[in-house]
């Protein structure tokens, strides 16, 4: 909490900093400050957040619990990376007549960048997934030499299984047991 405080004080102080030196400035235009702050604005919350929440949703949807931090920080990373190097890709402020102002491959360069965030991301992912293994493999004895146990071999989840109810009331309900 006291970190919070701290970082909402130095923040509050950056910016108090900020509007006191564009006060100060007899050069400042403020209705061009006003539309740049309104632009930042809704490229923020229109385009950058909806994006976000679509990603994040198709991370939801098809990437393993286990996995979700280490692919979203790839993924956060990669949207950086991509938003820093995107100007540079289609050479913005490249003038037709000096091919040295941005001589690089920078498109490909980024690709290069984009697949190494890509391998770390599953390079990250490793030793989750081991060690899931490990934990499900030592649940019915698999992988440790030794058969399957009582309840797996009589067919019995070791967890949970579906059991139909007693009564015939409900003939399309089931319900959890657990073991």
């Amino acid at each position: 909490m006291r970190t919070r405080v701290a970082l909402v004080a130095a923040g509050t102080l950056l910016i108090g900093y900020a509007v006191a030196g564009a006060l100060t400035d007899p050069e400042l235009d403020p209705a061009g400050v006003l539309v740049f702050l309104a632009g930042v604005l809704v490229g923020h919350d229109l385009v950058w957040m909806a994006g976000v929440l679509a990603v994040g949703a198709l991370l939801a949807r098809f990437v393993p619990r286990r996995h979700r931090p280490v692919v979203r920080a790839g993924a956060i990373g990669a949207a950086a990376l991509t938003v820093v190097a995107l100007p540079l890709v289609l050479g913005f402020g490249r003038p037709p007549d000096d091919p040295s102002v941005l001589p690089l491959p920078y498109g490909r360069n980024l690709a290069v960048v984009l697949l190494l965030v890509a391998a770390a991301t599953a390079v990250g992912c490793l030793p989750v997934e081991l060690r899931h293994r490990r934990r499900t493999a030592g649940r019915d004895g698999a992988g440790r030499g030794r058969g399957p146990t009582t309840r797996a071999r009589q067919g019995v989840s070791i967890h949970r299984d579906r059991v139909p109810p007693d009564d015939d009331t409900t003939p399309h309900q089931t319900m959890l047991v657990d073991y």
